[in-house]
């Protein structure tokens, strides 16, 4: 039987990368976006399907899944892929813009799950591949409010796969390092307020560091990062975690090596911080 994703956050970069690479693989695709009527490319590939999906909307969600149901008759994979960055000073963030941070990022991924969870038990199978970053195990300065939505993905993720497991239902995670996709221009929101005159002559040298890692030459491919979820939903195996990208690997493994205080005196270093 032909198997059938659902994917959040579809309209670019990773999202859509994804609903490519599975609908190339053969998958019946519901690629979930907020907008959908601006969509001209996902929409002349066959066997998928393009619904509605805001993850700050439950009504949205509810239907998007019953559409996908009622086209392509079961849901083997759910992709929680929509999310973006809040950066800035944490003193300058609205509340109202923290709050959004975690109704995408970590209310949204947990909305989305629940939704499909009833369909999961039903059948006895399913699998969630929650997208997190590098992010979600170390930090940069002014990412604070961003950090610490993927290091929630992280822990959900882990502690949900126990209570799922038994009922045939998988939880994975891909993390994904630096990415060339549309994360640093829609999906980014910088916030900090001039104003506060201490913070200042620390937020113009960081920022310019953050322009030069997230070079497009020394990012990973969108598709790169499709292919790694690809194969955490189809290596049959009960892997939690994927690395996505050569300066994921780097990072992460540096991390894990590496003392608090050895590893946070080397992000001063690269980020050139005094």
């Amino acid at each position: 039987m032909k198997k059938t994703i659902l994917i959040t956050g579809a309209s670019s970069g990773i999202g859509k990368a994804s609903v490519k690479k599975f609908q190339a693989e053969g998958w019946n695709v519901i690629a979930t976006m907020r907008s959908p009527e601006n969509e001209t490319e996902l929409n002349e590939l066959e066997d998928v399907l393009i619904a509605k999906l805001d993850v700050q909307d439950q009504q949205s969600i509810d239907k998007a899944v019953q559409a996908g149901l009622a086209q392509f008759g079961r849901i083997d994979v759910v992709l929680n892929n929509a999310g973006y960055g809040l950066l800035g000073t944490f003193e300058s963030v609205a509340k109202d813009s923290i709050q959004r941070q975690y109704d995408v990022n970590v209310f949204g991924l947990f909305d989305v799950t629940r939704t499909v969870l009833p369909y999961f038990r039903k059948q006895k199978s399913g699998m969630f591949i929650n997208i997190s970053s590098v992010g979600g195990k170390i930090t940069f300065p002014l990412t604070s409010l961003y950090h610490s939505t993927k290091f929630a993905v992280e822990g959900f993720s882990e502690s949900v796969h126990y209570e799922l497991a038994p009922l045939g239902i998988k939880v994975k995670i891909v993390e994904p390092g630096s990415v060339t996709t549309d994360f640093g221009g829609r999906s980014l929101d910088f916030q900090h307020d001039t104003n506060l005159d201490e913070y200042n002559d620390f937020v113009g040298p960081v920022m310019e560091s953050f322009q030069a890692l997230m070079d497009p030459a020394k990012s990973s491919p969108s598709e790169l990062v499709a292919e790694v979820i690809y194969g955490a939903a189809t290596d049959g195996s009960d892997q939690l975690r994927y690395r996505a990208g050569a300066d994921a690997e780097q990072m992460l493994s540096a991390r894990g090596a590496m003392s608090d205080e050895a590893f946070i005196d080397m992000m001063k270093q690269q980020l050139d911080i005094k």
